[in-house]
């Protein structure tokens, strides 16, 4: 019999949220898992980084004073074995189009794994916009139920099929559970950018329109997208390259060549 499988599993929803622990659990039956999460909620942090951060052991595990970039350096670096796979979830709230990849949490503990070489699925649940903010909603483990099956089940076979030859990253987005498993679709970040701002005296409001239109019957995104898959109500799974790649083009090298020859160079 093989040896288990070492996880490193982190979030940005705090080790305190249901989302974590249902992940932790679902996955500990099978694998060892080590927990290195922020120890307060780093929503929208993109990947920031500090220089210095306090840690904690908790009864699921360490709790880290910083942002999840943070946890899985320090986590990958420090605080646990080496792990043969990095999960970052489960996200209350989905992580869906090209827009959100630099700015979720969730997303960026990906993004920082892939950075050591180690393979990383982020996982996050869709929840239907209502009158009611996301933080204000209050889930129990069932609802993870469909988030925390379809992480085990890549988890288990994601690394034997050889997914993470072609992809640094998985981005999963989950609807809410709601009865028998539904399938997975893989897909594409979705281009659509819906953000503006509004002046109020001395303050200026951002605020996101793209969750304003989220109606299957009126959703314009085209078919292979995250938003749509999910929506729709199919587990969405975007293959995902880090780092960055580059895109080298005539236009651009004739200005480089030309650079010497333009005359605006100091005397």
């Amino acid at each position: 019999m093989s040896d288990p499988l070492e996880i490193l599993l982190t979030n940005d929803d705090g080790i305190q949220s249901t989302g974590i622990r249902a992940l932790h659990d679902a996955l500990a039956e099978h694998a060892n898992v080590t927990v290195v999460a922020p120890a307060t909620d780093q929503s929208a942090c993109g990947r920031s980084m500090s220089h210095e951060v306090d840690v904690e052991e908790r009864d699921l595990g360490y709790a880290v004073y910083g942002t999840p970039a943070d946890c899985v350096v320090a986590g990958l670096a420090e605080l646990g074995p080496d792990p043969d796979i990095v999960v970052a979830g489960c996200n209350k709230g989905a992580n869906l189009g090209e827009y959100v990849l630099g700015r979720s949490g969730t997303i960026s503990a990906a993004v920082e794994a892939a950075f050591f070489d180690v393979p990383a699925i982020a996982t996050s649940m869709y929840v239907p916009v209502s009158d009611t903010p996301l933080s204000e909603i209050d889930l129990g483990p069932e609802e993870y139920a469909e988030a925390t099956r379809v992480t085990s089940y890549l988890v288990d076979n994601a690394l034997e099929a050889g997914v993470f030859d072609h992809a640094a990253y998985l981005n999963v987005n989950v609807p809410v559970a709601d009865g028998d498993p539904v399938p997975i679709e893989i897909t594409k970040p979705s281009k659509r950018y819906e953000m503006d701002a509004e002046r109020d005296g001395t303050r200026v409001h951002m605020r996101d329109r793209i969750w304003e239109r989220m109606d299957p019957d009126t959703l314009p995104d085209p078919d292979g997208t995250d938003r749509r898959a999910v929506v729709e109500g199919r587990i969405s799974v975007s293959p995902l390259t880090a780092p960055h790649s580059t895109n080298h083009h005539e236009a651009l090298s004739a200005l480089a060549e030309a650079y010497l020859e333009t005359g605006n160079l100091p005397e």
